[in-house]
């Protein structure tokens, strides 16, 4: 498909959460046209897939290190620079790159298959629990603590437990007691 085809595949597209996914296979699309990597979905968009759209954010959150050929691909597709958002008004998307990387090398990345060729990537479920587990216990971020008891409940058999662990230990983390309670909630 080429880009106006993928365009339009978005103005038609009803679920909100697919559009914000098509928009990032596009854009992975375009980038690696380029000879570049594609982004990483990472936040509230993240948080939707993995809820299935229990929860909803508004705008895309990617993690992405070049921001200059980025910054390209999205003038292309007709996104506009408003602080720190680009917006594309007629598909009424927003894109925001809080992160250049993610932490660590070795961070697991989900790939999800959007057909016809088009994918994205998105940060592992585990590092979205350490990131909602941070925010809930270090922000006080209700919403935060709602969404990764949901997340622990529906994926607590398919999470790499040990992974979780040394994260959650990590200094920046400090969540380990947190994590292993609501592992336990779960389990019950």
């Amino acid at each position: 498909m080429n880009t106006n085809e993928i365009l339009e595949k978005i103005r038609q597209t009803e679920s909100p959460l697919k559009k914000q996914l098509l928009m990032v296979a596009l854009i992975s699309s375009l980038l690696e046209q380029r000879g570049k990597n594609a982004p990483i979905v990472i936040g509230g968009c993240a948080l939707s897939y993995y809820s299935r759209e229990v929860y909803f954010t508004a705008d895309i959150d990617l993690a992405y290190a070049d921001r200059e050929v980025l910054d390209t691909v999205l003038k292309d597709i007709g996104f506009m620079k408003q602080g720190r958002y680009w917006v594309n008004e007629e598909l009424k998307t927003a894109v925001e790159v809080p992160a250049s990387v993610l932490a660590g090398e070795t961070s697991p990345l989900e790939t999800v298959e959007l057909g016809e060729g088009l994918q994205c990537r998105i940060i592992g479920i585990e590092d979205l629990i350490i990131d909602r587990l941070n925010a809930c216990k270090h922000w006080k971020s209700e919403i935060d603590c709602e969404m990764l008891e949901l997340l622990i409940r529906k994926y607590t058999k398919e999470l790499d437990w040990l992974y979780l662990e040394k994260k959650a230990v990590m200094p920046e983390n400090n969540t380990l007691s947190e994590l292993l309670e609501l592992k336990r909630k779960a389990e019950l």
